[in-house]
């Protein structure tokens, strides 16, 4: 599925204007589901932590027991080398993937070095701040003694997108979702935070969720401008008395939260952290 309609594939040492067909009917991936991504974001003519998101995709491929055959270094000049491949003021989202096509001889592990490569990257805009809805969901987060939680993995979405899906029937954007602990893990596509009397708090890694390289800059930007950020254990009642709440996540950085379940929520501190977040990414070299 392609997010936009504007798309070029790097597969193989070659670019290609399509959303290119990389997987094998027999690739170990395509039945074992032993495939990792990552996404980062070119919007405004700056690609803000670009070098992370491609660091992490090697850790990623790596948890799920693959070698990248590529350096994360080598893996962002071929981003970039694509980026110019589009008109330029495109916003693009930005997404390499690793996975294997050779399984161990057990079969269901993979072959570490049978490991390839795709970066696709769609023209998709970034979304403008407006309403946002919060519900919570009733499905849960595996621990990472259940999944392998601390890659960015394939596998691993069906179950965001049951939250989603659940979520979008009740006419809300998206959903809280918990660990099987009851404390809040992050949403079906972003991390959360919530503001209560002047602090800013936000669930505590706990491997259950991916700690989001947005996250991680926004608890940075916080802490330089004099805020309070807390990482702790939260629970759906703390998010319920917030004072405020906004998402981070590569898609579309910082939204703030216009409404948590039934109750209306003001969002001056979600847009002062956007701007925060927007300022940051254009204190950095352009493309």
């Amino acid at each position: 599925m392609a997010l936009g309609n504007d798309v070029w594939t790097w597969f193989r040492g070659d670019w290609t204007q399509a959303n290119l067909p990389i997987l094998g009917a027999a690739d170990h991936a395509t039945w074992q589901g032993t495939l990792v991504f990552d996404g980062a974001r070119l919007f405004e003519g700056v690609t803000p932590d670009l070098g992370l998101h491609c660091q992490r995709i090697v850790r990623s491929a790596s948890a799920m027991g693959m070698n990248s055959p590529y350096t994360a270094d080598e893996i962002r000049k071929l981003v970039q080398t694509g980026i110019r491949l589009f008109r330029p003021g495109t916003d693009l989202y930005l997404r390499p993937m690793m996975w294997s096509t050779e399984g161990s001889s057990g079969f269901i592990d993979a072959d570490p070095n049978s490991t390839e490569m795709a970066i696709c990257l769609e023209a998709i805009a970034m979304s403008r701040p407006g309403p946002f809805s919060l519900t919570v969901s009733p499905f849960r987060r595996p621990h990472q003694d259940t999944a392998i939680t601390e890659a960015k993995a394939a596998c691993l979405y069906p179950n965001n997108g049951r939250i989603l899906s659940e979520a979008r029937s009740r006419g809300f954007n998206n959903a809280l979702s918990l660990d099987l602990d009851g404390n809040v893990a992050e949403t079906a596509s972003t991390n959360a935070f919530m503001l209560k009397d002047g602090v800013f708090y936000t669930p505590v890694p706990n491997g259950t969720f991916l700690n989001g390289i947005t996250r991680q800059r926004v608890i940075v930007l916080l802490r330089e401008a004099g805020h309070e950020v807390v990482e702790k254990s939260l629970t759906v009642e703390d998010f319920a008395a917030a004072d405020e709440i906004f998402v981070t996540g590569n898609a579309n950085k910082v939204q703030a939260v216009s409404r948590f379940e039934a109750r209306d929520l003001p969002t001056k501190a979600g847009l002062m952290v956007r701007q925060l977040y927007w300022d940051y990414a254009h204190s950095k070299p352009a493309i």
